[in-house]
């Protein structure tokens, strides 16, 4: 199927047999390995970035014979499309590892061309939301009956993944805890071929509707307890005895029941600050991540030691992680109810 996919953008198998192994060959090669082993989502990109780009602009280009100029040649394909110096990072991310691969597999590839400069990292605008504005949002998510939701993600620093892919079974209301152990995570390149789902060898998944699945988090280090704080039991108390029925014990599902899906989930968060009057200093709606930055600069402006804000955060850093081992639930919980009480959640 990917060698049917790579000849519809040009690739001529026989042309390149004889002339040294071409990027678009190894391509055919390449990506079913990445199938096999990477989290789906990454091979998703993977997979676009070599089908949409790098195929098209040097596919027919041998392996041995790549030069800094084929390489440049990708950014500039990139350039003229439009596309952001973000996107042509990537893309040129995912061209050195296919070669780096390829040099493993015994196929020669110049070594100069894996120390071309890549595109510049560009400027980003992302940053905390204002103290007043997320109040605001707050205010205004409380007037519905799954607001808790949005309180949950400033307070508790939640992933989008791991709001939407929440579980009533991970919620224990007694203790005050959460156990963020799983995300909602689509898997749409399976899903738009039908029949099961095709995941990587030992992908943990729990599948739920359609292409949605319940997935582990990226790391072993994105697994958390979170505790709560008195505002946000009482509020998932209140919602547990009105919330819809979910076959799959979602805390924040569809009205069907059913998992709420990443667009429409930024659809309504759109809404939200649309309804509150929120907006980014450049004018651009805030994007969901920057929620979770939101919590990260609060907790931190509060003096939260870094150990304790890692540790309910979810940090990645191996380096990090060592040093949160030993925060406990009740430094992180007296750490959320101040906290709790700069969002006016008391």
């Amino acid at each position: 199927m990917l060698k049917g996919l790579l000849r519809a953008f040009g690739w001529d198998e026989s042309a390149a047999a004889g002339s040294g192994i071409t990027l678009a060959e190894w391509a055919a090669t390449w990506l079913p390995i990445q199938e096999r082993e990477r989290r789906p989502k990454t091979f998703a990109g993977y997979r676009s970035a070599v089908t949409t780009w790098l195929v098209p602009t040097i596919g027919d280009r041998a392996l041995a014979a790549l030069t800094p100029a084929d390489m440049r040649a990708v950014a500039d394909a990139l350039r003229s499309a439009g596309r952001a110096a973000t996107t042509a990072r990537y893309i040129q991310t995912v061209l050195i590892k296919m070669l780096r691969d390829a040099i493993v597999e015994g196929h020669p590839v110049p070594t100069r061309v894996l120390t071309v400069k890549r595109a510049a990292q560009p400027m980003n605008d992302r940053t905390a939301i204002p103290l007043d504005q997320a109040m605001a949002i707050l205010r205004v998510a409380d007037r519905d009956p799954d607001g808790s939701q949005w309180a949950a993600a400033f307070l508790q620093g939640l992933r989008q993944g791991e709001r939407l892919g929440l579980t009533w079974d991970c919620v224990d209301l007694d203790e005050g805890t959460i156990d963020i152990s799983w995300q909602l995570q689509a898997l749409p390149f399976v899903a738009e071929r039908g029949g099961p789902l095709r995941v990587p060898d030992d992908y943990v998944h729990r599948r739920l509707h359609g292409a949605l699945s319940l997935v582990r988090p990226k790391t072993g280090r994105g697994r958390r307890l979170i505790p709560l704080v008195p505002w946000m039991t009482a509020a998932l108390r209140t919602w547990r005895d009105v919330a819809p029925d979910s076959p799959h014990g979602l805390v924040w599902p569809r009205p069907d029941g059913q998992p709420v899906s990443a667009k429409a989930d930024r659809a309504r968060w759109r809404t939200l600050q649309d309804r509150s009057g929120a907006r980014h200093p450049s004018g651009r709606h805030w994007v969901g991540h920057e929620i979770r930055h939101t919590t990260a600069t609060l907790l931190m402006n509060l003096g939260v030691d870094e150990s304790v804000r890692m540790a309910i955060l979810g940090h990645a850093s191996i380096d990090v992680t060592r040093r949160y081992q030993h925060a406990d639930l009740a430094h992180a919980r007296a750490a959320l109810t101040q906290a709790a009480a700069a969002l006016g959640l008391e």
